[in-house]
């Protein structure tokens, strides 16, 4: 690379384009997302951590999802609220391509993982009798490294794919945050190799996974129907709807952002579809995990019981 050529040295974040009232509102609005996202998905690691009953493969995986969406919202979010404070405030080349790093990370995680629970609950459902056999612990956590290093791996394809391209001007990106896509845009070299490695990722991280959750929960489906009590059906349905509800959204708003084809307002669009990683994804999670599972809400209970008699013998 010429380094001549490289004259750029931050860039402009031009975020949502409102007027300056509308910026206090999403200001606002997007803090108390994030609070809830912070709190929301702390409280479900805390359970996990503290009540004993849920030392499973499913929470343990569920634990890795909110992990990821707590470093998901705080690689985003931060910037996203000092620019509506200060829209002109620039952000250094290095830690433009940091923040790129880190959330290509967290998303091809997220990926792997959606993936990982839902194989947890097809061998749940599908093979219960085996289950304790199949899901050991050295095996749910050798899938939860595999998650962790493979985002990691491919994160820094592309982050090595950037760092070799000439930025020359201008220094203005069309988004909230580092988006891969909006930083390449402003290039100043082709980019075929980029894209290629772009499209093979989604393939990869996006498709594939997606496929691979259909197949289990085609298999978990037929199962579930085989299930002669009403009763039973409801419960095997109830423990998986909560990972579709998240599966759909995140896989959802994923392949209409880097698959589908681009149009006039795609800068715009991206934005909004970008809104559900940064802010309603890892701020629904807990919400829906919480609210469809019966284990989260008794694990709240016996939290809540621990901790009153905990202060009535204290005060004994």
């Amino acid at each position: 690379m010429d380094n001549n050529q490289t004259t750029v040295t931050d860039f402009i974040l031009l975020g949502f384009l409102v007027s300056p009232k509308m910026h206090l509102v999403l200001f606002g609005l997007f803090f108390l997302l994030y609070t809830f996202t912070l709190l929301g998905n702390g409280v479900i690691l805390m359970l996990i951590c503290l009540d004993s009953l849920l030392h499973t493969p499913m929470y343990f995986f569920l634990s890795q999802l909110a992990i990821v969406d707590i470093s998901y919202a705080s690689t985003t979010v931060p910037q996203i609220l000092t620019n509506l404070l200060n829209p002109a405030k620039p952000i250094s080349f290095a830690g433009c391509i940091t923040q790129t790093n880190f959330f290509l990370i967290f998303a091809h995680t997220e990926c792997l993982l959606l993936v990982m629970m839902s194989y947890d609950r097809y061998v749940a459902i599908c093979h219960p009798l085996r289950y304790t056999l199949i899901m050991r612990w050295g095996v749910c956590i050798a899938l939860a490294i595999i998650s962790w290093a493979c985002g990691s791996f491919l994160a820094l394809v592309h982050v090595i794919l950037i760092l070799r391209l000439p930025f020359c001007g201008p220094r203005e990106i069309n988004h909230f945050f580092c988006e891969l896509l909006s930083v390449l845009k402003l290039a100043c070299a082709d980019l075929w190799l980029n894209k290629m490695v772009i499209f093979i990722a989604c393939v990869l991280i996006v498709v594939g996974p997606f496929c691979l959750v259909l197949i289990s929960y085609t298999h978990i489906l037929g199962a579930i129907l085989k299930i002669q009590s009403g009763e039973g059906r409801k419960k095997a349905f109830s423990t998986c709807s909560s990972h579709l509800c998240v599966v759909g959204l995140f896989f959802g708003s994923a392949i209409i952002t880097y698959m589908a084809p681009n149009s006039r307002n795609s800068g715009e669009q991206q934005k909004i579809l970008f809104l559900f990683y940064s802010f309603f994804n890892p701020a629904l999670n807990p919400l829906i995990y919480s609210l469809r599972n019966a284990e989260i809400k008794g694990g709240l209970r016996r939290l809540k019981a621990k901790q009153h008699s905990h202060h009535q013998g204290a005060d004994i």
